[in-house]
This record gives C-alpha cells, structure tokens and sequence, in this order.
C-alpha cells in the first residue's frame, strides 16, 4: 500500500517533533500531528490519512479507546492503525492486533528506521 499522509498522535511533544522528523524527512511522508485521541478522532476524519501511529498510553482518551472511536466513524473505520507503546509485552501487543491493529512498535524507536518499521507492518498491496 502506497503511504503519503500519516496521522502521528501521542502526548508527548518530544515523540511528535522526533516522529515527524523521522517520517517526512527519512520516510517522505507528509505527517499531521494529533496531541489527544480525542483531537485524532477529528483530524483523521478531516486529513484523511494512509496511516495511523497511535499512542497507548494517553491522559483522556488512551489509544485502545481513541482506537474503538476511529473504528466507529465511517471516514476512519478501515484505516490501518499501528499502535505505538513503550510497554510491548507479548499479551499487549496480542490484545492490540486482537483489536485490529496492523502492528506494534515499540518506544522508543529510532528515527532512522521508523519508516522502514512502519512498511514491514503494512500489508504489501
């Protein structure tokens, strides 16, 4: 599947400003910046994007249940959603796929290879 929009949210800015780094300038990709499920609920709808990096772990609306809200909206109900957490035990990471996440990535991740993590998750078109 072709990537040129990803939706990147989390809480912290330090993870935004390093992901939107990682994946505009090493992934090419333009990049939209969500800092609250419930602010990814409405961008997703509005930008429209290919991808989904989706925070855990957030004060609010956590990842899971931001996650249960794009599934409940027309605009973002088959987008494909990887979660980003930095606890990745093996039952974790089963529930989220369990949910219906494409992947799971681990934080931190590296920068330089965000991007290529990002396409090994994603089912090849």
């Amino acid at each position: 599947m072709a990537i040129r929009k990803v939706l990147l949210v989390d809480d912290e800015d330090d993870i935004r400003t390093i992901g939107q780094l990682s994946l505009s300038r090493v992934g090419g990709w333009q990049t939209v910046l969500a800092s609250s499920g419930v602010e990814a609920v409405t961008k997703a709808a509005s930008e429209k994007p290919d991808l989904i990096l989706l925070d855990v772990q957030m004060p609010g609306l956590d990842g899971p249940t931001t996650f249960g809200r794009l599934r409940a909206q027309e605009a973002t109900a088959t987008l494909p959603i990887i979660f980003m957490t930095a606890k990745i035990q093996k039952q974790e990471v089963a529930r989220y796929l369990e949910l219906g996440a494409v992947g799971v990535i681990g934080k931190p991740f590296d920068p330089l290879t965000l991007p290529a993590e990002i396409k090994r998750l994603l089912p090849q078109s």
